[in-house]
């Protein structure tokens, strides 16, 4: 997507319906995990920002990247084994249900690392 957003609205509302709804799904997830978090667009994809970057999102072709840095790889590496992954993201591929509890437990790891520096 060569498109500039300025807000997550935007962006989630460029994707077809039900790429939308996950996007939705993940953006509630990751605000009930982290309450206080900023949202934000960067790297052009929807962040949330506390103490720092904590999460980003972004939906592909044919999956969801979830990006909790390094140290949420690491920490959750058992947890998202049956999925893609590399030093700083996972993905959650579009025709499978989203682990949007595991995404949970990894922002909480986020918040609490963040709120930690």
């Amino acid at each position: 997507m060569g498109k500039k957003f300025q807000t997550i609205d935007e962006y989630i509302a460029a994707f077809p319906h039900e790429v939308q709804d996950i996007l939705e799904k993940m953006r509630k997830v990751i605000l009930k995990a982290a309450p206080e978090a900023e949202e934000t667009i960067s790297y052009g994809m929807p962040t949330f920002k506390l103490n720092g970057n904590l999460v980003h999102f972004a939906a592909y072709k044919n999956h969801i990247g979830f990006y909790p840095a390094p140290s949420g790889i690491e920490t959750f590496k058992e947890e998202i084994s049956e999925y893609k992954s590399s030093k700083g993201a996972v993905q959650f591929p579009l025709d499978k249900p989203a682990p949007y509890h595991l995404v949970e437990k990894m922002v909480i790891f986020r918040v609490k690392e963040n709120l930690q520096q």
